[in-house]
C-alpha cells in the first residue's frame, strides 16, 4: 500500500469489509486529486481455503478538504430502525484550522449514508468512542463531549471523569458510561486523610453514568478500589439491576498482565497472561457453551482464554488484526487472525481461522492435509449444530414443563379463589399470586397467531425506504407508525404488521392489528385515513385501503404531488392488554409490499423496519402515553397520526337544499372550540372540554350546499353527541348521509360527479353546446339516483357506463365538428382541462369495475 493510502477493516455478518482511502489528500500532504473512499466485501471460500471479493463501492469526497484521515470503523445500530450497520468516521481539515468530522453508513447495496458531521476547532487524537445512534464521544483537555445524530448538538458532560473504559446499553436504562471519576479528598465518601502512597489508588473510583438520565446510577460493587489504579480495560459481561441497585460481571485487563473476572464488584478468577502490555478483549462463543476471551497486546501479540477455568487456549505472535465473526457460516464464532506479510501488500494474505477445537483454516499449506480437509471438515461442521439442536430441544422441553406445572399452580389458586368467594370467605391470595391470574386471562385472551409461511426468503433489509419508526399507546391500544421515504407502488398493496420478537429458529407469530395508511396534506387535500380490514384467524395478515375515493384515486395516478406537500404514514393499530400480560415484551414491525409485474403476477416482499419495546414501567412512567398538554395538544407530527389511527372514524355528507352551509365553520370554531392544526390545516382538534376534548374533525366543502364531514371520535357516545350538537345548527331541511368509505356507492359517486366535471368542461367549447351539457348532466343524475336507490349488479353499472361513454363521444362529434373559431391558448388550455378530467373519470371507472 502507497503512501498515498490508508487502509481499515472489520468484520461484519461474517463477511470482512476493508475500507481504502486512496488518490486524495491525507495528514502532512498538500491538495492533489479527489478523495475516493472503496470499500470491498470479502468472503471465505472454504473450498479453495481463501478470501475472494464479493462486492465492491465506493464514494467521493470533495475537493475543498484536506488531509484525510480515517478515525475508526465498526458497528452500530441506527436508531431509527435499530439495525447494526457498517460505519466509518473520517477526519479532514477544511479552512483555518477546522476540522471537519463525517460518519458514513454503509448499506448493503454497497452505498454510503452520511449520517453524521459536525466541526470543530481541535482535533480528536485519542479516547474516541462511536456508540449506537450513532453517538460520538471524545475527550478534549479533561472534559468529554458528545454529539448524536438525533440532536446533532455538541454536549458538554456534567460529569468529570478522568477516563471511559466502558459504553453500552443497559436495559430499561439506556446508553451509559463507565468510567473512572475525580474523587477529591473533601467529598463524602472518601477515605479521611489518606497517606500520600495511597492517593493514586484512592483519588479514582469507578461509576456507571446515564447519558439520558444525566446521572451516577451507581459507584458501588463495580471493581474495589484497590484495582482502579492498575485497570487498562474493562469489557462488561452481564448487568441487571436487583432491588434498585445495579449489578455488573464484567473483565478487566491490569498494568500487570492479568485478565481479572468481577462479579458484582468482587474478584472471582485471575488469569496471568503470556505477553506483556493488554490493550483490548473481545469475546467469542465458540458454541456449545464454551465462551473464550481474546486478548490483543501492543506489541502484535494475542491469546486466547477459557471463560469456564480461566486458562490460556491458545497464543499467536506477530498479529496485525484479531477479528471475531462466523466467517465459515457454521452457526458459530471463530477468530480470524490477520499476520503481517512484509512480502505482500494484501491484508488477506497470511491469516489463520480457528475456532480453537475442531475448525483451523490457514493461509500456509502445511497447516492441514489435504485429505483431512475434505474428509474431516464435514463432520465437524455437521455435529456441532446436532448438538445445538439436541441442546435446545432439552431446554425446550424444561421450559414446556414449567408451563404446564405454572398453568396447574395457576388453575389450583383460580379453584381456590372461586370457592372462597362463593363461600363468602375471605381471600387471602398474594399479589404474586393474583399478577399470575391476570396473567392466565391475558395469555387467553392474546390474539397472537401462527406464521407458517417461509418468510426469510422474501425478507429484505429496510436501507433507505424507512424514514422513521415511531409508536404511541392510546387508552387500550397501542399504535405503531412507520413512515417511508418513498413507495413506487400502489398504496393498497402495502400493509405494517407486528410480529412477536421469538428465537430465531422459531416461526413467525403475528399479532392481530389493523394496518391503514394515513396521507395528510401540509396545505389542502383530500380527506385523509383509511379504512380497516381486521386480520381475520384464517387469513392471518392485514388487508388495507384507503378511506377517501379520491384519495385512492390519488394513489394511482401518474402525476404526484411534491413530498414535501403529502406527509404518509403506515400505521398498525393493536390491543394492548394482551401483550401487558408478558411484563416487558419486543415487537418486529414487517413492512409487507405487494407488486404486480407486467404479466399480472403478484410478488410479495416483506421490509423488517425494526424493533420496539415496551413495559409496565414505561407505562407507569408515562413514556409513550399520548397526553395533551394545555399549550399545545399536538406537540408532534406523530400524536396526530396516533389519533387518526387509533380513534374511530365516521364519514357524512351533508346536504342543505335551501341555504349554504356556512354554518359549519362556525360550529367547529365556536360551538365545537376547534383548533386548526397549523402543520395540517385540513384537521380541526376539539378542545372543547368534556367527553369532546380529542375529537378530530375534517370539513370538505365540495359545493355550497353540500360537504363531507369526517369524525374521528374516541367511541360512538361521542360521535352521537356530535352529531346532535351539529343538527342544531344546521340550517333547515338539512340531512345527513352516512358513506362507508371505500364501498360501492360512494365509488359510484365519485364517478358520476368526474363525468359531470368532464361534461362541463366539453360545454365550455362552445355556447352551442349548452344543451347537450345540461341534457346530459340531468342524465348523469338520473342514473346517479337510480344507482342509490337500487345498487345494481356490477355488470349492470358496466355496461351503464360504456352507454354514457359511447353518448359523450357522439356528442362531441357532432358539436365539435362544426366549424368553431377559438383562439389558440384558450384551445389548449381547455383540452388539457379535459384530459385531465377525462383521465380521473377513467380511473373511476376502472374502480368500479375491478369491484
Amino acid at each position: 500500500m502507497s503512501s498515498n493510502e490508508q487502509e481499515r477493516l472489520f468484520c461484519y455478518n461474517g463477511e470482512v469489509l476493508v475500507f481504502r482511502l486512496s488518490k486524495g489528500n491525507f495528514v502532512d500532504e498538500g491538495p492533489t486529486k479527489t478523495t475516493v473512499l472503496h470499500v470491498r466485501r470479502m468472503v471465505f471460500d472454504r473450498g479453495t481455503g481463501v478470501f475472494v471479493q464479493k462486492s465492491t463501492g465506493f464514494f467521493r469526497i470533495k475537493e475543498e478538504y484536506s488531509h484525510l484521515r480515517i478515525i475508526g470503523c465498526n458497528c452500530v445500530s441506527d436508531f431509527r430502525t435499530g439495525i447494526n450497520l457498517p460505519y466509518i468516521m473520517i477526519q479532514c481539515i477544511k479552512k483555518s484550522n477546522v476540522f471537519r468530522y463525517f460518519l458514513l453508513f454503509l448499506h448493503s447495496t454497497n452505498k454510503f449514508e452520511k449520517r453524521l458531521s459536525f466541526s470543530l476547532h481541535c482535533e480528536l487524537k485519542d479516547s474516541i468512542r462511536i456508540l449506537n445512534g450513532p453517538l460520538v464521544l471524545w475527550r478534549h483537555v479533561q472534559t468529554f463531549f458528545y454529539i448524536s445524530s438525533q440532536t446533532g448538538k455538541v454536549v458538554t458532560m456534567s460529569i468529570k471523569f478522568s477516563s471511559i473504559e466502558w459504553a453500552g446499553e443497559i436495559e430499561n436504562v439506556g446508553m451509559v458510561l463507565l468510567g473512572r471519576k475525580r474523587c477529591n479528598l473533601s467529598e463524602e465518601g472518601c477515605t479521611p486523610q489518606p497517606s500520600k502512597s495511597d492517593y493514586a489508588t484512592w483519588n479514582t473510583q469507578f461509576c456507571v453514568y446515564s447519558l439520558e438520565r444525566e446521572e451516577v446510577i451507581s459507584d458501588t460493587y463495580i471493581i474495589p478500589p484497590v484495582y482502579t489504579s492498575v485497570i487498562t480495560c474493562v469489557h462488561v459481561c452481564a448487568t441487571e439491576i436487583v432491588n434498585n441497585r445495579l449489578r455488573m460481571s464484567l473483565i478487566a485487563l491490569t498494568q500487570k498482565n492479568q485478565l481479572i473476572s468481577f462479579q458484582n464488584g468482587t474478584p472471582k478468577s485471575v488469569c496471568q497472561l503470556p505477553f506483556g502490555d493488554p490493550c483490548a478483549v473481545q469475546l467469542m462463543d465458540s458454541g456449545g457453551g464454551d465462551l473464550l476471551f481474546v486478548i490483543s497486546f501492543r506489541a502484535s501479540d494475542a491469546c486466547a482464554v477459557w471463560e469456564k477455568n480461566f486458562q490460556v487456549a491458545a497464543k499467536w505472535e506477530k498479529v496485525s488484526s484479531v477479528l471475531i465473526d462466523d466467517f465459515l457460516g457454521t452457526g458459530t464464532e471463530q477468530v480470524l487472525l490477520l499476520f503481517k506479510d512484509p512480502l505482500n501488500s494484501d491484508c488477506l494474505s497470511s491469516f489463520k481461522i480457528t475456532d480453537l477445537d475442531n475448525l483451523n483454516y490457514s493461509s500456509e499449506s502445511l497447516d492441514y492435509n489435504e485429505d483431512e480437509l475434505f474428509d474431516g471438515k464435514e463432520n465437524y461442521l455437521v455435529v456441532p449444530p446436532l448438538e445445538r439442536r439436541l441442546k435446545v430441544g432439552l431446554v425446550s422441553v424444561q421450559e414446556l414443563q414449567q408451563h404446564l406445572l405454572l398453568k396447574e399452580k395457576i388453575i389450583s389458586k383460580s379453584y381456590k379463589a372461586l370457592m372462597n368467594l362463593f363461600q363468602g370467605k375471605d381471600d387471602s391470595t398474594s399479589s404474586a399470586e393474583e399478577e399470575c391470574l391476570a396473567t392466565l386471562c391475558g395469555e387467553e385472551e392474546n390474539p397472537v397467531y401462527t406464521f407458517d409461511e417461509k418468510l426469510s426468503d422474501n425478507f429484505q433489509d429496510s436501507e433507505q425506504l424507512v424514514e422513521k419508526i415511531w409508536y404511541r399507546v392510546i387508552e387500550d391500544s397501542l399504535v405503531v407508525g412507520v413512515k417511508t421515504t418513498s413507495l413506487k407502488v400502489s398504496l393498497n398493496h402495502v400493509t405494517l404488521s407486528l410480529s412477536m420478537d421469538q428465537a430465531p429458529n422459531s416461526s413467525f407469530l403475528l399479532i392481530k392489528c389493523q394496518s391503514r395508511v394515513i396521507k395528510l396534506s401540509r396545505k389542502s387535500s383530500p380527506v385523509p385515513g383509511s379504512v380497516p380490514y381486521e386480520i381475520g384467524s384464517e387469513v392471518k395478515k392485514t388487508k388495507l385501503s384507503v378511506d377517501s375515493a379520491e384519495e385512492k384515486q390519488e394513489s394511482i395516478v401518474f402525476v404526484q404531488p411534491s413530498e414535501k406537500e403529502y406527509v404518509q404514514m403506515i400505521t398498525a393499530v393493536t390491543s394492548l392488554s394482551p401483550l401487558l400480560a408478558f411484563g416487558n415484551f419486543c415487537c418486529i414491525v414487517l413492512l409487507q409490499i405487494r407488486e404486480r409485474d407486467n404479466g399480472n403476477h403478484s410478488a410479495t416482499r416483506y421490509v423488517q423496519c425494526g424493533r420496539i419495546a415496551l413495559s409496565l414501567e414505561d407505562l407507569s412512567s408515562g413514556k409513550y402515553l399520548l397526553t395533551f398538554p394545555k399549550k399545545k395538544p399536538i406537540e408532534h407530527m406523530e400524536d396526530l397520526f396516533a389519533l387518526l389511527a387509533a380513534w374511530q372514524r365516521a364519514c357524512f355528507q351533508i346536504i342543505s337544499p335551501s341555504y349554504a352551509l356556512t354554518s359549519m365553520k362556525v360550529w367547529l370554531l365556536e360551538h365545537m372550540e376547534c383548533e386548526v392544526i397549523k402543520e395540517f390545516p385540513e384537521i380541526c382538534f376539539c378542545k372543547r372540554p368534556g367527553s369532546f376534548y380529542g375529537t378530530l374533525f375534517n370539513w370538505k366543502q365540495r359545493t355550497p350546499f353540500e360537504g363531507i364531514l369526517i369524525v374521528y371520535s374516541r367511541n360512538q357516545t361521542v360521535l352521537f353527541q356530535c352529531l346532535h350538537n351539529l343538527s342544531s345548527v344546521l340550517p333547515i331541511n338539512s340531512f345527513f348521509k352516512y358513506l362507508k368509505l371505500g364501498s360501492e356507492d360512494f365509488l359510484i359517486g365519485h364517478l358520476g360527479l368526474a363525468l359531470e366535471k368532464e361534461l362541463v368542461i366539453l360545454g365550455s367549447f362552445s355556447s352551442a353546446l349548452v344543451k347537450v351539457e345540461s341534457n346530459l348532466v340531468q342524465s348523469c343524475e338520473a342514473s346517479k339516483e337510480k344507482t342509490s336507490g337500487d345498487v345494481a349488479a356490477l355488470s349492470d353499472i358496466e355496461e351503464s357506463i360504456h352507454a354514457y361513454r359511447k353518448e359523450l363521444q357522439r356528442e362531441k362529434k357532432q358539436k365539435l365538428g362544426t366549424n368553431l373559431k377559438v383562439s389558440g391558448a384558450l384551445y389548449r388550455e381547455m383540452t388539457l382541462k379535459l384530459a385531465e378530467v377525462q383521465l380521473k373519470s377513467d380511473l373511476a371507472a376502472q374502480k368500479v369495475t375491478d369491484l
